[in-house]
């Protein structure tokens, strides 16, 4: 069994840029030691006769056939525009870029 201690949980909590009170290492400390033990017992569970899988239900991708469709032209797709100009849409300069 893991046993995760307070210095351990304060380096994560350095290492993702957490302040974190006594209190909450002493709590975060319990939970991750509840999840490091539940991850350990995986192992223990998985036999020869069990695949291994990576989603609870299975996965079936639905399939359609490719139809070339027709698209706007530039001025059906500029119509709908707020602005446009040259034949482009425009859009509003951001981040103080120069012109």
């Amino acid at each position: 069994m893991s046993n995760i201690s307070r210095d351990e949980v304060a380096h994560l909590a350095k290492l993702a840029r957490m302040a974190v009170t006594d209190e909450e290492l002493d709590v975060f400390a319990g939970q991750l030691d509840q999840i490091l033990d539940a991850v350990a017992k995986v192992g223990e569970v998985a036999s020869d006769d069990i695949p291994p899988t990576s989603h609870a239900v299975p996965l079936t991708n639905r399939f359609r056939t490719d139809e070339v469709r027709p698209g706007l032209s530039q001025q059906e797709a500029l119509a709908g525009a707020p602005a446009a100009e040259e034949g482009r849409f425009r859009v509003p300069r951001i981040l103080g870029e120069e012109q």
